[in-house]
């Protein structure tokens, strides 16, 4: 039996033991061990368990991971993202859709100090759809705009998406941010055009909201901002100013969130210790699923299959176009069944070198990856921000129907994913602009 045909008998019991429900992190582990073992011998796989993992953990990038992650837990236990839906709705309430606009609005903010899109889901799941119910919205209007919303949470930065993408891929972090920002702003501004047709066909979808607010309650409300607004401005201005890394940035904003919300009266210690445990768990998490990553990097480079499969592929002279359709199908495919993490690091010691090979941009890639898992979040049968949102809301509509509510989304997303592939410059326009 030759090294490829091992590395590809590797690939396929990986994804036969994913199939069978265990987890991914184990089974890449798992296979890459054996097949190291079989192709090197039991001291080189023993040696590999032993030093890839350390050299994985120890990279210093990798040490903004928990440090985002604990940015966005301590600003959702405290709540410091709910003034600025409070504000967007008393500015929007004149408009058709407005509260549903302010949901988008708010993932939107929450999503600049978050980077995951399943906390910005239940954060504004419980702050925005109680709020449209109480004016009489479709149950599947509401839950649907609050699962779509929560996708921008992994595009506009900081993302932890991207951070894995660009620690594998060895890629600049801050140009996955910098294209990352564009088509996060592109995705909101296409939900809410989505809700603004959607009422106007059907405004029995979005009663109209007959609230006289005085332009003194609406300057108020902005009051109600600065927490999150100052966290924004802290993360942003430093980092895109160029006065600390990616890497800083994370422990910097997990720092200024938790004197934000001290200062805001917000924070306890329930709430800063129940952070510091999902922060812990998360990590825990990733950080497995990322050592399986590099293991199985290892031995599909050893085995010698991640080039056989590259070659094959371009070197049937192949258009690029089909290629790039193949990807995204495969891509979308993986998001029904997977959580995005997973099925992005499972696939890219496989992906990256069709990338390089067809010479296209690596931040490119790693920001149309970002779309496309996002999307898998709210694809059926799998979307896992629509369970998070049927956690928060209870029996007050079906899974089914937020799958319905979440249709229309879908379809804008498909279309700005179209544009992200005939115009690379719509990603890459920012990051240039920065250089």
């Amino acid at each position: 039996m030759s090294d490829v045909q091992v590395g590809l008998i590797g690939i396929g019991l990986l994804l036969s033991l994913i199939t069978l429900r265990v987890p991914i992190g184990v089974s890449m582990i798992t296979v890459s061990f054996a097949g190291i073992w079989y192709l090197m011998g039991w001291n080189v796989a023993w040696g590999a368990l032993g030093v890839i993992p350390y050299q994985f953990s120890t990279n210093w990038v990798l040490s903004s991971v928990p440090m985002f992650l604990l940015l966005g837990f301590v600003c959702y236990h405290t709540r410091l993202t709910e003034g600025l839906f409070r504000a967007a709705r008393m500015w929007l309430s004149g408009v058709p859709g407005g509260l549903a606009i302010s949901g988008i609005l708010g993932c939107a903010g929450f999503a600049s100090v978050c980077g995951s899109s399943v906390a910005c889901s239940a954060a504004m799941g419980r702050i925005a759809v109680p709020e449209m119910m109480n004016q009489r919205y479709s149950a599947e209007l509401a839950t649907g705009t609050v699962a779509a919303g929560g996708t921008i949470g992994a595009l506009i930065p900081p993302s932890i998406i991207m951070i894995l993408y660009g620690i594998i891929a060895q890629t600049s972090i801050t140009d996955l941010f910098l294209g990352g920002v564009t088509i996060g702003l592109v995705t909101m501004v296409s939900y809410i055009l989505v809700i603004i047709l959607r009422v106007k066909l059907n405004p029995d979808l979005a009663p109209s909201v007959n609230e006289a607010i005085p332009l003194s309650q609406k300057i108020a409300a902005l009051k109600d901002v600065w927490p999150i607004v100052l966290v924004m401005i802290g993360i942003f201005g430093g980092l895109f100013s160029g006065m600390f890394t990616p890497t800083e940035a994370g422990a910097i904003g997990a720092l200024l969130s938790c004197v934000v919300a001290l200062i805001a009266r917000s924070m306890t210690w329930e709430r800063f210790k129940n952070a510091i445990l999902e922060t812990l768990l998360t990590t825990t998490s990733l950080l497995i699923i990322g050592i399986g990553a590099s293991l199985l990097q290892r031995f599909l480079a050893l085995s010698g299959a991640g080039t056989y499969i590259s070659e094959l592929i371009i070197g049937q002279n192949a258009d690029i176009v089909w290629v790039l359709a193949g990807i995204v199908l495969i891509y979308l495919l993986l998001g029904m069944f997977l959580e995005p993490i997973g099925a992005m690091l499972l696939t890219l010691p496989i992906v990256l070198p069709i990338i390089n090979s067809a010479g296209l941009s690596l931040v490119w890639f790693g920001v149309v990856l970002t779309k496309l898992l996002e999307i898998g979040m709210i694809t059926p049968p799998v979307g896992m921000n629509v369970f998070v949102i049927k956690g928060v809301v209870g029996n007050l509509i079906s899974t089914t129907g937020i799958f319905k509510g979440i249709m229309w989304f879908l379809f804008a997303d498909f279309v700005v994913l179209a544009l992200m592939m005939c115009f690379p410059d719509l990603v890459l326009f920012l990051p240039a602009l920065a250089r």
